[in-house]
């Protein structure tokens, strides 16, 4: 049978139960947990809670799927101290990275997601499992993880920067990205 490691059912599950209050509680939890940019809104625990927020049924679908089929992997290879390091550390360089972007564009909305901290899985799983298969959704293309993080890194550098599909945090994808490629750097691994 498979179990799924303690860390990554945590994460899932704190983000469903989260998910499942949203209704309820609604506005108050993007004002107060949602990232915003640097002003009179912007608290510092947002650069953790905000990965803790979905919009809706398909983005913490997506999120969560992703942490189950990336996460568990990484919580096996690494233990659920470093898992969890790592996993916390790619949340705040995508919020950083989201709070540079939104500062340089004066773009005024608010960011919530794990995305940023799934990118940062994804990079872990294509290092540590690079010829693993990957399976796009849409369209179907089965993708080595080395290539798939590589193509997928580079469409949302693209996106990004022609500023496509607006709402869409590009930029803290990135950051997650990108801090989770420091972190293994610093930790040799």
């Amino acid at each position: 049978m498979y179990r799924l490691p303690p860390i990554t059912q945590g994460i899932i599950i704190v983000n469903v139960l989260v998910f499942l209050l949203e209704p309820t509680l609604g506005s108050d939890l993007t004002l107060v947990f949602a990232l915003w940019p640097l002003g009179p809104q912007f608290h510092p625990w947002q650069m953790f809670t905000y990965a803790f927020l979905h919009g809706n049924l398909m983005h913490i679908s997506f999120n969560m799927l992703a942490v189950y089929m990336f996460g568990a992997e990484m919580e096996r290879v690494w233990g659920g101290h470093r898992y969890l390091t790592y996993y916390l550390v790619c949340v705040v360089s995508a919020a950083l990275a989201q709070l540079v972007v939104s500062s340089a564009t004066g773009a005024y909305y608010p960011t919530i997601g794990a995305s940023g901290a799934v990118f940062g899985l994804l990079l872990a799983f294509s290092r540590y499992f690079p010829h693993r298969q990957i399976m796009l959704l849409i369209p179907p293309i089965i993708l080595p993880a080395k290539v798939f993080v590589v193509v997928y890194g580079t469409l949302e550098l693209v996106l990004g920067v022609t500023g496509t599909q607006e709402g869409v945090a590009h930029f803290a994808h990135l950051g997650g990205l990108a801090g989770g490629f420091l972190l293994m750097r610093y930790w040799k691994a």
